[in-house]
């Protein structure tokens, strides 16, 4: 398990390479009036090098890494954020790169892990196929794999997110999550409990790709088809199962998980996409729509924060939001 300790030296790692977020107050729930009285403030990830939270866990994976298993290269697998973080933190320290990315990912997300250096080899949409494809190669090449999520140093890398909000809002009492894998929130629900016990920690995940929901309720991991999955707009949250090593910390620190439909994405997409600072991709406002359209589901707090896992979104889209 992850310890407070290793989240606070990924802290040290991280100083001056991802972007220190600080929290922002929001009025989008009360929607002009004053009959909500929670307090809602963000945590604007979106605002990160790559555009999300991503860069916090690679970078700490591979700096981590000795100088033997630099020199090998490394290899990830990710629908288009985590390939992002892998290629800025593998540039950075001089590590070559190479992402297995679905062929169905944004041409954004494709592009700027190109960019960045990632050198990429293209697969079908399940999560698993891209998974074995890049364990396959790291066998070929000698490549060190760098999971997207199910890994203790992206794990502790995530998790420097709760320190920052526990920096930022001591009296905190809800943090909201997106769930894909569950690196994020297992960062995040560790350092936040070990911290701050009375603190609650809930996740979000679309409806229909509610495989984190299902595991945490029935106490050992679901898996969905990658034909359920993919169906959800929140291309960054199309994972298959979370990870072994995110459950064990998942049952341990997370209170809940509450699902969101499609149209409560799109939703929180557009009251966002009102502040240019809180623009946030599908995956990204899962946590806000939780908080706006699911208020019976949470615990009735007043000091409440949410997570804007991410702002990569393709401009088209961004401007089909704002008409709706």
């Amino acid at each position: 398990m992850v310890t407070l300790n290793d989240i606070r030296e990924a802290q040290t790692r991280l100083r001056g390479i991802a972007v220190r977020t600080e929290l922002i107050e929001s009025h989008i729930h009360q929607n002009g009036t004053a009959s909500d009285t929670r307090k809602l403030y963000l945590k604007p990830e979106n605002l990160q090098p790559i555009g999300a939270f991503k860069l916090r866990g690679a970078y700490n994976k591979i700096a981590s890494l000795t100088p033997e298993e630099r020199a090998r290269g490394v290899i990830t697998y990710s629908s288009g954020n985590h390939a992002q973080g892998v290629a800025y933190a593998a540039r950075s320290l001089g590590v070559k790169a190479v992402v297995v990315m679905p062929a169905n990912a944004p041409e954004l997300k494709r592009q700027a892990t190109q960019a960045l250096g990632g050198e990429l080899v293209l697969v079908g949409p399940g999560s698993l196929e891209r998974q074995q494809r890049a364990e396959e190669l790291a066998r070929q090449h000698g490549y060190v794999v760098v999971p997207p999520f199910d890994d203790e140093k992206i794990i502790a890398g995530q998790g420097t997110m709760g320190l920052e909000i526990l920096e930022d809002l001591p009296e905190v009492e809800t943090i909201l999550v997106p769930v894909g894998g569950g690196g994020m929130i297992s960062g995040i629900a560790t350092a936040i409990k070990l911290s701050k016990p009375s603190a609650k920690i809930i996740g979000a995940e679309p409806e229909l790709a509610a495989d984190a929901q299902a595991s945490l309720r029935t106490g050992k991991i679901s898996q969905f088809s990658a034909e359920q999955v993919t169906s959800t707009i929140a291309d960054g949250l199309r994972t298959q199962s979370i990870g072994a090593i995110n459950f064990e910390h998942m049952r341990q620190y997370v209170d809940d998980i509450v699902t969101v439909s499609e149209n409560d994405i799109r939703q929180a997409m557009r009251r966002l996409a009102a502040n240019s600072k809180t623009i946030a991709e599908p995956s990204g406002a899962v946590a806000v729509a939780a908080f706006l359209f699911h208020r019976d589901q949470l615990p009735r707090t007043k000091l409440n924060v949410a997570v804007i896992s991410g702002g990569n979104i393709e401009p088209q889209m961004l401007k089909e939001i704002k008409q709706t």
